[in-house]
């Protein structure tokens, strides 16, 4: 892992793509802190993380588009797949690069409040507290970019599918919203993504006897529960719908607490994320 993660870092400082990104964060970060905080006179330097949560939707993408889907198409997986190393250390090592890329403008931005406090009185804890929950997301969003690139030899279309899901996922609270909260609804929403997700199982394991299985069980228990206890069902859908909210899990953050939910969700999405690309290369491994 550690030599994976060593040719990662050395590869963005020999080229242009870690220092642009480092400079793109830094500077609309910056553009945002001297407007909110210094012209406008604010001293609460969380406003500014809260704005520029957007960032994600576009660097994201960016950044994790070639990291394993490059390989792939360059056949230098091959190389990478016959070293003796497991999977889970590459998977890791090319995310490890990632963070520690992340890290550095964030690691910048935790002298913003200090230079905001030569102004005025900041709240330090809700100021740095804010930095953690931003970070976490980042390196949840990332693990999900690093997933879509898992999954295709082609860095665009990589980029188009890591930027579409998070963008959803930013715009998430809204479509929940949108969402009837009868329970018809729900049980035709679930019944559907049981049937979507029947599709990736299939494209995955190539059963059909298995999938059929799995989606007529899915499909049963959701006509039951419909029957027996239909109000279970009244606004379900919504509710599943906004666990894929990532940005709302910064409030807690923002309001200066030490969210230890928000901290468990973040590690658990990244931690599925990193999974799911490990098997996605296994997978391809083996065929």
């Amino acid at each position: 892992m550690i030599a994976v993660y060593r040719k990662e870092i050395r590869s963005y400082l020999t080229s242009m793509i870690g220092y642009v990104f480092v400079a793109f964060m830094l500077a609309v970060i910056g553009i945002y802190f001297s407007f909110t905080n210094l012209n406008l006179s604010s001293p609460r330097f969380e406003t500014v993380l809260q704005n520029v949560q957007f960032l994600f939707i576009i660097f994201v993408p960016i950044l994790t588009m070639r990291v394993l889907a490059e390989e792939r198409k360059q056949k230098t997986d091959q190389l990478l797949l016959t070293l003796p190393l497991a999977v889970s250390d590459i998977v890791l090592g090319k995310y490890l690069a990632l963070v520690t890329l992340y890290a550095a403008p964030m690691a910048v931005v935790c002298a913003y409040p200090l230079i905001l406090s030569r102004f005025g009185t900041v709240n330090m804890a809700v100021a740095y507290l804010s930095i953690l929950g931003f970070f976490l997301l980042g390196c949840a969003n990332m693990a999900i970019g690093l997933f879509f690139s898992s999954l295709t030899d082609n860095p665009v279309i990589a980029a188009v599918m890591s930027f579409g899901f998070l963008l959803i996922c930013f715009l998430m609270d809204s479509i929940s919203g949108m969402v009837p909260n009868t329970a018809i609804a729900s049980l035709v929403s679930f019944t559907v993504l049981a049937l979507l997700l029947a599709a990736v199982i299939y494209n995955m394991i190539r059963n059909v006897k298995m999938t059929v299985a799995a989606a007529a069980v899915v499909v049963a228990v959701l006509a039951i529960v419909y029957a027996v206890r239909a109000p279970l069902l009244e606004g379900a859908f919504p509710r599943f719908l906004s666990v894929f909210y990532m940005n709302g899990q910064l409030t807690g953050f923002f309001d200066g607490i030490l969210d230890i939910t928000g901290i468990v969700y973040y590690v658990s999405i990244a931690a599925v994320a990193l999974f799911l690309s490990i098997q996605t290369v296994v997978k391809r491994r083996w065929n």
